[in-house]
């Protein structure tokens, strides 16, 4: 089993304004071993809920000198991708290498696409159409296009991220498998199990093979979870977090979202370690986020022992 990178994401305890606690929070993600931060991309989740995903990018990368940032996941469909390309090229010039793009459809409230200006009906269609695109454009090459959804006459973008952003699929639908597999460089997982999560790996393999395309290197999951030394209490933290944001009843995640001890949390997620897994990310709740990320660094020490 390859070594796996654990990151953390805990996007209102990072984008303080204080620029002081958000640098010593973020010294202290990287002064724990953690690997990476990931941010999401709720445009307004939920009746208002929500972070610009590469705006949050930006402030975490010019707040600190060498902490990578997973946008996991962006919102590709609601976007043009002429202009998600600039402001990604304009990040890659002041943040080389420190940033993967995880994209997807949103879809859990259909109210905040509409309020985009999309028809959620096409949201799949518009992503397959922008994400080809982005990625030319990202390569530097002059694109001319005429499509249902976007139209470009000899657009460019330069300069072309050095290195380039690995550009990951989230999602779980056969569309996520078919994405990742023709023009992904892997697959980023959520609400998912890790019997589920080697399953469709090995499908996205066996698909970008099958189209003659080298093997994507990039497997990831993010995690919700409770982490504190009463597994009880971790529980009802994670509990209140979740149905807060989701407005759903925590048993609805109860299998996917693990609660206990660093070590408990660690046997939950070694599983997907040995299935592919090579980078995971912890959505904690805990009594602090000092607490938070303490712990899921413990996670981190504890899911290297088991490996």
């Amino acid at each position: 089993m390859a070594t796996i990178t654990v990151g953390i994401s805990d996007q209102d305890a990072f984008t303080v304004p204080d620029p002081r606690v958000r640098q010593r929070l973020l010294d202290r993600v990287a002064a724990a071993g953690l690997d990476h931060i990931t941010v999401g991309d709720p445009i307004a989740f939920h009746g208002g809920t929500g972070f610009d995903g590469l705006i949050t990018a930006s402030l975490l990368l010019a707040s600190h000198e060498s902490l990578p940032v997973v946008v996991g996941v962006y919102l590709l469909g609601l976007r043009h991708p002429m202009l998600a390309a600039r402001q990604l090229s304009t990040l890659a010039q002041a943040a080389p290498g420190r940033l993967t793009l995880g994209v997807g459809v949103a879809g859990e409230d259909r109210r905040e696409v509409s309020n985009a200006g999309v028809d959620p009906a096409t949201r799949g269609r518009r992503l397959d159409e922008a994400l080809p695109l982005l990625r030319r454009l990202l390569a530097g090459e002059e694109v001319s296009y005429q499509g249902e959804f976007f139209q470009l006459d000899q657009a460019r973008i330069l300069p072309p991220p050095q290195p380039a952003i690995p550009v990951v699929i989230g999602g779980r639908g056969e569309a996520a498998i078919r994405r990742a597999a023709a023009l992904g460089d892997g697959w980023l997982a959520m609400f998912c199990s890790a019997r589920r999560f080697a399953q469709t790996r090995s499908r996205i393999l066996e698909a970008a093979a099958d189209l003659g395309r080298e093997t994507p290197p990039w497997f990831g999951v993010n995690v919700w979870c409770g982490l504190d030394a009463d597994p009880g209490r971790g529980r009802e933290m994670l509990a209140e977090k979740m149905e807060r944001l989701y407005r759903l009843p925590y048993e609805k995640f109860r299998h996917l979202a693990p609660a206990g001890t660093p070590k408990q949390v660690a046997e939950f997620l070694h599983p997907f370690a040995e299935s592919g897994a090579g980078h995971i990310t912890l959505i904690p709740a805990g009594e602090s986020v000092e607490a938070e990320i303490d712990a899921v660094a413990e996670v981190r020490e504890h899911l290297r022992v088991l490996a």
